[in-house]
């Protein structure tokens, strides 16, 4: 009887467990049901939106498919936050929430163990939003959200590190103070309204994050991340390949110690700009040689509009760049090389609506004329753009694109879904950005009644414009001034013949129809397909996605284009000419989903087109057409030489790390052209030089093309005929082959740059000894196992500089390592005196390293070697770099992912002592007084033979 009597009461305790059981799941599958965000059809993800007791509100995304995991957590805090006195506090919180936990004190514990596992990590502060945000390998998830966790339920805000933190900060600042960006940036808040935040300085500095005995920092951090930091101003996405049950679990358990303090967010009810300032143009000094106009349109915010998006409605008309757009024919008149339109800064109370423009010579000249032109296209886009048709495109369109809408990387996933949960509902926060439900004709003239000339604000940047009276912003010290504006002026046309020719865009003839996938199954990799005529025609069907989109790549490689630095100018210059020539036409089939770029590269030019494969032979008809007979003005001409003097000159400006990069490069590749003499060409040709060098440039090819995606093999094979009738009828086949990487001598190599920079640069290049599997394997493991270690010391501990890394500098498949140095306070020789102490020190970490600890280094580099494709471009990208190093067994990185599990830890050792002790064939390029000829370096290093295969 006892024994039934257990059974008996086991069998209740079952049974009302089963119960439970069935009730929990019926009610999570009826939440699941109602807390599911409305997603792709092309999305094979689940989701879940889950709120935790303490009011944070999470989107887990479960990707069965997914070798990398991420997580982004949005704070509802930003530098409008920042006290008065304490600039650039939201920012400096955000340096310091990295830097040690209770359960994980260690400062450098959570990047170490990111980058350790095959991750990332970052953050940004913006004006009303914090975003902090890793990537992992995907079974490391749970012990990264852990230490991610901490960050917001127990910082320490260690007081040792709070002043070395600054510095960092200050650092950042200073890197970025000669960037003529930011310092227009800083323009634009100091004629902003006085009474509202964004006229605040954002970043910090030595000063404003000031740490003195009278004005403690860290007790004001402290005080800022209690008032300010709080669970419910929350928002967190989670990506996996784990279960949704399982995802939940990981963020409850270590989520819900976040403290709810149950604050608000901060809201800005201020207007932007003054409303009695308006009409006004700002005028701002550049360093570059640049020039914009852009208008800043105050206008009431958007935020509560996203599913009739009437902002978008207008700026897709404004910013049109078709056959009688605002810009194309103010580009055809010489006066503009870009225009864009759409929202500005939107704060959930008031929005600006932005027009902007880059200027030739000729537009900086007449901008004050562009000006009535603007409002000219405003009246006509009032009085005849609102129609139901125009809505009824723009709609299909983004119902297209969100149909078959491919997945980015996990990190980019997360970060954009931590973000939107933010301002977008949970069951609208996947469709939210291509919502378009109704047309709202009521909506879009809300927004034009607001573009009128009485109420904008006009910005202006060039190089030395006359200003009277220049006033300088706070800490970058850009001058300015601000003059109002006359209503009434900015309505008299002075351009008649210009505003005659302005039109609203016509129906869109690339809008794709057959949306069907091609039969056939995927193809393992690309095949080379019987074609005669010396081309060279790779096919390789793939619907593995489910989208029919395609790429193809036509590559007319050309001696013609390598001769000198002058057929280099040449080549860029006609290429300028054929994207010109197309863009007007061209522009429909980008808002329809197409693409497609023309750009020269080092053996010639090259073409890109993709998107969706239905039209995808008209636009690469027209490209060829355009290639193959160039219209050659005077006027681009004189437009395009001068863009590319002025951008060639502006490199002297780069920061200085940009400047001792690009030096290694221009030095070690074959038929990378010297600055100096790119210049020189550039300001010496002539139109007709260019005319003849077109006439003559396809005359030796080497064409290959690749073909991917939706296609068939009929399909290539048709595209091969086109390609041979209209660009290669008059070719001779020649064969072109791919530059490599010159050989370092066998000592350090010093190099000494003079750069007008108040920041010292710092770039040290070990180069490998072949361009073998075993040595890239070798300098690939090297850069991971010591890009963390090398940050730290050099960045955190010494706090040299903002911009510190470790890097694989792998140039065409020559392995490297550098180590990139921007320093606000030493000297190069204080640089490199501490790179090589960190470098003696670091060997006997290495040497220490047991296996464990080194198989796991290996598999963080494998697992980004072999990350999982996401993308068709992706695909293609990867297919076209191999059949471009010949390489056409495409298997590369899984070969390399061989190799680099097969290191051994004594061989890795040695080449840390031959690349980093020794400096074997090692090229340190500084900034700074120079004791050393740059030129002669120069001409040493250009005589030097290629790297060996092996």
């Amino acid at each position: 009887m006892s024994t039934g009597t257990r059974m008996h009461r086991h069998a209740h305790t079952a049974i009302a467990r089963t119960l439970a059981l069935l009730t929990l799941l019926l009610v999570s599958v009826l939440a699941q049901a109602m807390e599911a965000p409305r997603k792709s059809p092309a999305d094979d993800n689940d989701y879940r939106f889950i709120e935790l007791d303490n009011g944070l509100r999470a989107i887990l995304v479960s990707d069965r498919q997914a070798d990398k995991a991420a997580a982004s957590l949005n704070v509802a805090v930003g530098s409008g936050d920042d006290p008065a006195g304490r600039e650039g506090m939201a920012h400096f919180l955000e340096h310091m929430l990295f830097l040690g936990t209770e359960k994980y004190p260690e400062p450098g514990e959570y990047q170490q163990f990111i980058k350790s596992h095959g991750g990332s990590h970052n953050a940004f502060t913006a004006f009303q939003d914090t975003n902090y945000f890793f990537d992992v390998e995907a079974r490391f998830l749970e012990p990264a959200l852990d230490r991610f966790a901490e960050q917001f339920a127990a910082p320490l805000f260690t007081p040792e590190l709070v002043d070395r933190e600054r510095n960092a900060v200050h650092s950042e600042f200073s890197s970025k103070q000669k960037e003529d960006r930011r310092r227009f940036y800083s323009v634009k808040k100091a004629a902003s309204n006085p009474d509202h935040a964004f006229s605040q300085f954002a970043v910090g500095n030595l000063s404003t994050l000031a740490n003195t005995e009278e004005q403690p920092l860290r007790p004001d951090l402290i005080e800022f991340w209690k008032t300010h930091y709080s669970a419910n101003l929350m928002t967190l996405a989670v990506y996996g390949p784990q279960s949704l049950d399982d995802l939940e679990q990981m963020v409850r358990s270590r989520f819900s110690a976040i403290e709810n303090r149950n604050l608000t967010a901060k809201t800005f009810p201020q207007p932007l700009y003054q409303p009695e300032q308006l009409p006004a143009k700002v005028t701002a000094d550049a360093i570059k040689d640049v020039r914009s106009l852009s208008l800043s349109f105050p206008i009431p915010s958007q935020d509560d509009k996203y599913r009739t998006k009437p902002a978008s409605y207008v700026a897709n008309l404004l910013g049109h760049e078709g056959p009688g757009s605002l810009f194309d024919v103010l580009k055809r008149a010489g006066l503009v090389e870009s225009l864009s339109a759409g929202l500005g800064m939107d704060t959930g109370d008031n929005a600006t609506l932005e027009v902007s423009m880059t200027l030739t010579p000729a537009g900086l000249a007449q901008h004050d004329e562009i000006l009535p032109l603007v409002f000219d296209y405003i009246d006509r886009i009032r009085e005849e753009g609102i129609s139901e048709e125009r809505f009824r495109e723009m709609q299909q369109l983004a119902q297209i694109d969100f149909r078959f809408r491919e997945q980015g990387e996990p990190v980019h996933e997360a970060t954009s879904l931590s973000r939107q949960l933010r301002y977008y509902p949970a069951e609208d926060v996947l469709s939210a950005p291509w919502l378009l439900e109704r047309y709202a004709p009521e909506q879009y003239r809300a927004i034009l009644e607001r573009l009128t000339p009485d109420n904008v604000m006009v910005f202006v940047l060039a190089p030395d414009p006359a200003l009277d009276q220049p006033a300088q912003t706070p800490w970058y010290e850009a001058e300015w001034q601000r003059q109002p504006l006359n209503p009434t002026a900015l309505t008299e046309q002075r351009l008649p013949e210009l505003a005659a020719q302005l039109s609203l865009p016509y129906a869109n003839p690339f809008v794709p129809e057959d949306l069907d996938m091609v039969a056939g199954a995927t193809m393992e990799q690309p095949a080379l397909l019987a074609s005669p005529g010396g081309l060279d025609l790779w096919f390789a069907r793939d619907t593995r996605f489910d989208t029919p989109k395609a790429n193809v790549f036509i590559s007319l490689r050309t001696p013609a284009a390598r001769v000198s630095a002058r057929s280099s100018v040449l080549t860029q210059l006609l290429v300028d000419a054929v994207n010109t020539n197309l863009n007007a036409w061209a522009y429909s089939a980008r808002l329809a989903g197409l693409d497609y770029s023309v750009y020269p590269h080092l053996r010639g030019i090259t073409v890109r087109v993709g998107g969706y494969n239905d039209k995808l032979h008209t636009l690469i008809n027209r490209i060829l057409m355009q290639l193959a007979n160039p219209t050659l003005t005077q006027q681009r001409f004189d437009i395009a030489r001068q863009n590319l003097v002025d951008s060639l000159q502006n490199k002297a400006k780069d920061r200085p790390v940009e400047q001792t990069s690009e030096f290694v490069q221009t030095a070690l590749i074959e038929g990378a052209w010297p600055t100096e003499d790119k210049l020189e060409a550039a300001r010496q040709v002539s139109l007709d030089e260019l005319k003849s060098f077109s006439e003559a440039l396809l005359s030796e090819v080497d064409p290959v093309v690749l073909a991917h995606g939706n296609l068939s093999r009929a399909y290539t094979l048709n595209l091969a005929q086109q390609i041979r009738a209209i660009v290669l009828k008059n070719s001779t086949m020649a064969e072109v082959e791919r530059s490599r990487v010159r050989q370092l001598p066998a000592e350090e190599t010093q190099v000494t740059l003079d750069v007008r920079h108040p920041d010292t640069g710092y770039t040290l290049y070990m180069q490998g000894e072949n361009t073998g599997f075993a040595e890239r394997a070798r300098f690939r493991l090297l850069a991971q196992v010591i890009s963390s270690p090398f940050y730290e010391d050099i960045r955190t501990t010494r706090q040299l500089g903002y911009i510190v890394y470790a890097t694989p500098f792998e140039i065409l498949e020559t392995p490297a390592l550098g180590f990139v140095v921007q320093s606000p306070k030493a000297t190069q020789a204080q640089i490199d005196q501490a790179v090589r102490e960190f470098s003696a020190q670091f060997e006997a970490r290495l040497a220490s390293m047991d296996q464990a600890s080194l198989n796991r280094e290996k598999q963080a580099v494998i697992s980004k070697l072999l990350e999982r494709d996401r993308q068709l471009g992706d695909i293609s990208g990867r297919y076209w770099r191999e059949i471009d190093r010949a390489a056409t067994d495409f298997d590369s990185r899984e070969r390399l992912a061989e190799a680099v599990q097969a290191v051994k830890k004594d061989a890795l050792l040695e080449t840390f002592r031959q690349a980093v002790l020794n400096r074997e064939r090692t090229l340190r390029v500084v900034t700074g007084q120079s004791d050393q000829n740059a030129d002669s370096a120069l001409s040493l290093l250009l005589a030097q033979p290629p790297v060996p295969a092996s």
